[in-house]
This record gives C-alpha cells, structure tokens and sequence, in this order.
C-alpha cells in the first residue's frame, strides 16, 4: 500500500514537471506581439498549457505546474522577473481552477464540452484576477499612474487576453481529451478526489 503511495506521488510530481516545463516553453512560443490602439500585447500558448495542466492533475498539481511553469517564464525575462511570485500565484489560479471544475463539477468526466466549460471558467478567473494586477500592481504602484491612466493600462490588457484564453478554451480541451485517452491506456490516468 505504502509503496503505491509513493508510486502515486511520484508519478504525479514527474507529470506536474513535464507539465511546468510546457507551460514555461508555451508562455515563450509563439510570442507573437499584437499591436492595439492602447499598446502592445502578447499571444502565447502559455494559457493553453496552464488549463491543460489542470486537466490532466487536477486542482492542487495542475496549479502547481501552472503557476511554477509560468513563473519560471518571468525569471528568463528581465522586464518581467520582479513579476515572477505574482505570476506564480495568479497563473496558478488558472490550473487550479480549470481542475477544480473538471474534477469536482464534471466528476473527470473526459469529453469536449466538460473540459471546455473547464477551461472557460479557469480563463474568466485569470483574466479577472489578471486585470485587477495591472490595474493596481503595474498602474498604481509600478507606473505611478493615476487610477484613470491605470485604467487605460489595464483595458490595454484586455484583447489579448481575451485572446489567449479563448484560445485556451479552444485547444486544452482538444489536448486533455487526446491525454486523457492516452493517460487511461497507460494506466496513469488521475482518478477524481
């Protein structure tokens, strides 16, 4: 029993591992900048990566992989490095919450539209928590804007991350689904607490 335990926790810290790194290698690519009327923003993959991380390990693992994976993106980036324990709590809400909803709304049941409404409800939620950041954390606090310029800032924001997490809703559910099977094949499949 005590060795299937330590099985267990093992084979999930290996997978909350590979799944930090491709949260961390998906913030980087494509890194495609989007110019708007309001600033330049970025498209990454790097949400895709962090709501499939919660699909496949669940809340407290998948925001683990998530937050870890995402701030580990900001510490290669020097514009972003003093962001990196703020990136670590805000993107680990992604995972955890795109787990919490597949796991205890959807019991892990594996199909499109349950993942989806997974990923949807993790995207509202970063981009929320995400929006309040920028507004008080890069506007108030690291520009010294005043709350009206902060507000500009943060509705800057807005469209790309729009974006990313509706590209997230889109392909994490596609990805976990084709994991999902694999997972189950493999006898690795994460079991709903």
């Amino acid at each position: 029993m005590k060795e299937s335990k330590n099985r267990r926790a093992l084979t999930m810290l290996c997978m909350a591992a590979v799944m930090a790194a491709l949260v961390a290698v998906g913030s980087k690519i494509p890194d495609i900048q989007i110019p708007s009327p309001l600033g330049t923003n970025r498209f990454h993959l790097g949400n895709v990566m962090c709501a499939l991380s919660g699909l496949l390990l669940g809340p407290w693992w998948g925001g683990l992989a998530s937050g870890v994976g995402s701030a580990i993106f900001d510490l290669f980036d020097p514009l972003r490095i003093m962001e990196a324990p703020i990136t670590l709590l805000t993107k680990g809400l992604y995972g955890v919450v795109s787990g919490a909803v597949y796991f205890k709304v959807f019991k892990g049941r594996s199909n499109y539209v349950s993942e989806a409404a997974a990923s949807a409800a993790a995207a509202v939620s970063y981009i929320a928590v995400y929006l309040v950041k920028c507004f008080f954390y890069n506007g108030l606090l690291v520009k010294g804007l005043d709350p009206a310029g902060a507000w500009v800032a943060t509705l800057g924001k807005l469209p790309s991350s729009l974006f990313n997490g509706i590209v997230a809703v889109i392909f994490a559910p596609i990805l976990g689904v084709a994991l999902h099977k694999a997972l189950k094949a493999a006898n690795l499949e994460i079991k709903p607490a």
